[in-house]
């Protein structure tokens, strides 16, 4: 019989869910908007220290009305790392534009500055005075949990006249120079899927310290609905509202999203600590870094295992023994200039982001992992490192 199977990053519910749930059901608010919506609203703002914040189903859509409230269009360029998730890219393909996509720093795996101001050198020299308007937004992603080098990618966006739309769907609660990240930009977005740091089984928000641009999102989000009497409509809208029960699920698990920063942070010291005896015994297993202007929330624990360093060892190995053990593991995320959906898009680069993909691992990383769970992942890696 097989062991019961350790996740990468499985939901971890608080313990107040029903209590929250409940009173919503007890009060008939089972609808698209509600108390706990505006509630939650208003408390995360105040969290992260936002202006307002507009909750929507999912991190996609957010970022989808984030392209939307800054006229993104057909023709115009969006710079967008290429070490993220689909989900990042597709609503640049929403709106009929165009994703560049940015190389990583080797460090942090975010995107490169250097890499980014190349791109838009590249688009304003090639291209003649109406160019420059067509530059309509730069996507830096927090991956894994890890800030982006905010300072130097704002920079460039005031530099350039482009605003800044931070991804922020896997680092809530992660700080760069002690400000919580998705406050930077003009926009920030969160996600609240169901492997994320807390989570509402789906959702996500858009934050923002343009109050009108909130309101502007909101209105968008709830099918744009004019105040009438009747159902009126000038616009296009978009059905993008979270529902206020997903909301109280949301407020329950905001009580502990501290506590979840905590075990997802012990999680990687865990596993720096393992590793250690094996860096001591000549091999070289790295990790992604923290700079001293960075607090992670370290929401995945990922590894770069290069063979030539490892004596031969390789990623797909351990990959392949974790899953004969019932253990879940992954890749770092493929590239987007490498993804068959948007290979005839421009990459600006050096590969990094090629190479993180190819020797890169992430590890179960789930804020309820216990010491039996280590214990298995830590004996299956044993396995791999004596049996390589």
């Amino acid at each position: 019989m097989k062991s019961e199977r350790i996740y990468l990053s499985p939901p971890h519910l608080s313990g107040l869910e029903k209590e929250y749930i409940g009173k919503t059901l007890d009060s008939n608010w089972v609808a698209p908007v509600g108390p706990d919506l505006d509630r939650w609203e208003q408390e995360l703002s105040v969290m992260v220290g936002s202006k307002d914040c507009c909750l929507l189903n999912s991190a996609t859509a957010a970022l989808h009305l984030s392209l939307v409230l800054l006229n993104v269009g057909p023709g115009d360029l969006v710079f967008i790392q290429s070490h993220t998730y689909a989900g990042s890219v597709y609503p640049i393909i929403y709106q009929g534009a165009t994703p560049v996509f940015i190389d990583s720093e080797p460090d942090s795996w975010n995107m490169s500055p250097e890499s980014l101001e190349e791109a838009i050198r590249f688009f304003l020299d090639k291209g003649d005075s109406s160019t420059k308007v067509k530059l309509k937004a730069i996507i830096p992603v927090h991956i894994y949990g890890v800030p982006a080098n905010m300072d130097k990618i704002m920079a460039l966006g005031t530099k350039y006249e482009i605003p800044v739309v931070e991804d922020a769907a896997e680092s809530l609660g992660s700080k760069y120079r002690g400000r919580y990240t998705g406050t930077f930009g003009k926009i920030g977005v969160y996600s609240f899927n169901g492997n994320k740091i807390i989570t509402t089984s789906g959702g996500g928000a858009l934050m923002s310290n343009d109050g009108h641009l909130v309101k502007r999102a909101r209105f968008l989000a709830t099918q744009a609905r004019e105040e009438a009497p009747h159902y009126e409509h000038s616009e296009t809208g978009y059905n993008y509202r979270l529902s206020n029960v997903l909301a109280g699920i949301g407020r329950a698990q905001m009580k502990v999203l501290q506590n979840r920063i905590e075990a997802r942070r012990a999680n990687f010291e865990h596993y720096r600590r393992y590793f250690e005896k094996w860096n001591k015994k000549g091999y070289h297993v790295e990790f992604q870094k923290e700079s001293t202007a960075c607090f992670s929330n370290r929401w995945l624990t990922c590894i770069l295992i290069d063979p030539l360093k490892n004596k031969g060892l390789t990623r797909e190995k351990i990959h392949h023994r974790l899953e004969e053990q019932n253990i879940e593991s992954r890749p770092l995320w493929k590239p987007m200039h490498l993804q068959p959906a948007f290979k005839n898009y421009p990459f600006i680069g050096n590969g990094t982001a090629d190479h993180l993909f190819k020797i890169g691992l992430c590890l179960p990383s789930g804020s309820n992992m216990d010491k039996n769970q280590f214990k298995r992942v830590f004996e299956t890696l044993d396995f791999c490192f004596n049996n390589q």
